[in-house]
């Protein structure tokens, strides 16, 4: 097959599709949608969001050096998609939504999303800026988890959860499982066994 040659644009699909939470002293929570976010490190555990500079929420992210990226389910899909069309300006989009604030004891301000089902708390450790977006690398301090997603071993199961990606504009559900980390080597008898487990 040959490929045709493109305009470069920023065509990495799919991605995650979060809520970010954030609130400063001056400002109330505010939540704004995110699709471009990612991790980054590890040891210490950091992850990025980028943000346009004329978002309402640059200047809370700014103010504050603290946010919550909030993980999204299909219950939370039509909310994460209001939140990411709306201004904080305008409106408070936890109301507007019928979310909850969940205080986060790592942070002085932002707050955490109830109904999602999995929060990382971060700090700021830099923003650089880079042309249309800033983006601000936050080091996790802190994470939640809904307790219906632990089993039994306490261990997190996220298919549970009901993750959604974005995907060009298009929000997505994640399937079945299709392999896990170093199926492509497992012996025949594990892969097997993983593979029941993780579509059960």
């Amino acid at each position: 097959m040959a490929f045709k040659s493109l305009t470069p644009g920023a065509m990495l699909c799919p991605v995650p599709a979060v809520m970010v939470s954030c609130a400063s002293e001056k400002d109330r929570p505010n939540i704004i949608t995110i699709a471009w976010a990612g991790t980054v490190c590890s040891q210490p555990p950091m992850v990025s969001v980028t943000v346009r500079k004329e978002r309402f929420s640059h200047h809370i992210l700014m103010d504050s050096g603290e946010f919550v990226v909030n993980l999204v389910g299909e219950g939370q899909l039509r909310a994460m998609d209001y939140c990411g069309v709306k201004s904080g300006r305008d409106e408070d989009k936890f109301a507007a939504c019928g979310l909850t604030q969940t205080k986060v004891a790592e942070l002085q301000y932002a707050p955490a999303i109830a109904e999602c089902p999995l929060y990382l708390a971060c700090k700021t450790e830099q923003v650089l800026e880079l042309g249309s977006h800033d983006l601000f690398l936050g080091r996790i301090v802190g994470m939640g988890v809904q307790e219906e997603l632990l089993d039994a071993n306490g261990r997190i199961d996220l298919q549970k959860a009901k993750l959604v990606a974005y995907s060009h504009g298009v929000y997505q559900s994640l399937g079945p499982a299709l392999g896990f980390f170093g199926y492509s080597v497992a012996a025949p008898e594990v892969l097997e066994r993983r593979m029941k487990e993780l579509n059960k």
